[in-house]
């Protein structure tokens, strides 16, 4: 009687597995599918890269190509013409994506813990809350006047990363990777061994929840990345504190100013060689898209084997 029920149950579930096979078509049709997309993502990529190593001329008569027709990296060398401000830049940059990174992720995982606690009377006003400040915010005055007359952060490094250390988005998706990937009854048997609220987030929630902490870290490597505006609010003074992405956007100020008054002899009361020829205000573009996005690029693959997960887990209703 057991051999038959064991057998039936064997069927069932073959069954169930051929049920949820893809046939030989669709899993054909899907691969197109999927690889007309990354064609689709990869050559814009493709034709940027082209664009920055064109030549300027070229590419006003015969457009963007991916293969450039006249090689050349006059849109590098003007950027390279700021001599160390850009390795200055991106010094900065790295030092406010790194640490502002590490914090938030602490900051966000340390307060989503306890809302993804049931016991804990207060995860509702405190949820509210934070949902609160997703929805409303107090514009952009008062942001200024408490960032530089009360946090005194302006004219700072700490400015580019401390009043964004904390996002509600985050943690919402934090918690709710929390809530469904840790069972309550694993911090409950902590507990009963002695082990501290701290020592349970650390020693049991931290290590179970890397794919959920990869995926807010992404989110929060590129915000600080890309940011260029926090910059050009509270840094537009110093130029030593400028980050990539606004030392980026001064030099495209400045190329798009000298392209409608340059001459041969603007060009040599600038030192720059004589070349160079005309300014390259398209193909440098490129090429600041390429110096922007290419880090940011190298460092996805090592949030990718978290990533789909802890967005998937995280991003659900809880």
């Amino acid at each position: 009687m057991a051999s038959a029920t064991t057998v039936g149950t064997a069927k069932r579930h073959k069954k169930n597995l051929l049920k949820n096979q893809i046939s030989q078509p669709v899993n054909v049709i899907l691969h197109i599918i999927f690889i007309i997309g990354v064609v689709f993502c990869v050559y814009p990529v493709l034709i940027i890269i082209g664009s920055s190593l064109t030549d300027e001329l070229t590419l006003a008569q015969f457009g963007y190509n991916i293969i450039p027709r006249v090689f050349t990296t006059n849109a590098y060398k003007y950027v390279a013409a700021t001599g160390l401000t850009v390795v200055r830049a991106y010094g900065v940059t790295i030092f406010a994506t790194v640490f502002g990174t590490l914090f938030s992720v602490a900051f966000t995982s340390m307060f989503s813990y306890p809302l993804a606690r049931t016991e804990f009377p207060w995860r509702r006003h405190f949820s509210l809350f934070i949902y609160i400040t997703m929805v409303f915010g107090g514009g952009l005055i008062p942001y200024f006047i408490v960032i530089t007359r009360f946090l005194h952060l302006g004219n700072t490094l700490f400015v580019l990363f401390v009043p964004a250390m904390f996002g509600g988005y985050n943690a919402f998706v934090l918690r709710t990777f929390i809530n469904r990937n840790i069972p309550s009854e694993l911090i409950e048997s902590a507990r009963i061994d002695g082990s501290t609220e701290f020592n349970t987030y650390t020693k049991i929630v931290v290590p179970l929840s890397k794919a959920g902490l990869a995926t807010i870290a992404f989110f929060t490597a590129l915000y600080f990345w890309n940011d260029w505006y926090t910059c050009l609010l509270f840094n537009g003074s110093k130029p030593h504190l400028y980050d990539l992405g606004y030392l980026l956007y001064q030099i495209l100020m400045t190329v798009q100013y000298l392209s409608s008054i340059a001459t041969n002899a603007g060009l040599q009361k600038m030192n720059l060689p004589p070349s160079m020829g005309i300014i390259p205000k398209t193909s440098m573009q490129m090429a600041m898209c390429v110096m922007a996005l290419g880090p940011i690029i190298i460092v996805y693959p090592f949030f990718q084997r978290f990533f789909i997960k802890g967005l998937v887990i995280g991003a659900v209703k809880g």
